[in-house]
């Protein structure tokens, strides 16, 4: 089950993320809320905390999530790509 999101920078650039297993494991264990449930109560904290995670994930950055919150502009859902 894979999800996509777009990250925009503070700087002007976007990064287009895609989400797995592991991110959607650490949401619910650190929100305590099944993501089948995010749907119906979504906050800005959770799109942004997902993004941090693949970030984080995939080496694109070593900040802790507080820090990297500002660099960031916007996180919102993206389309898959093709």
């Amino acid at each position: 089950m894979n999800f996509n999101l777009q990250v925009v920078y503070e700087d002007g650039t976007t990064r287009d993320v895609v989400g797995k297993a592991v991110d959607i494991v650490a949401f619910e264990q650190k929100f305590d809320i099944s993501m089948a449930n995010l749907q119906n109560n979504v906050k800005l904290t959770h799109l942004m905390y997902l993004a941090w995670h693949v970030e984080k994930r995939t080496a694109n950055t070593k900040d802790e999530f507080e820090k990297w919150l500002e660099s960031v502009e916007m996180v919102q859902a993206a389309e898959a790509k093709k």
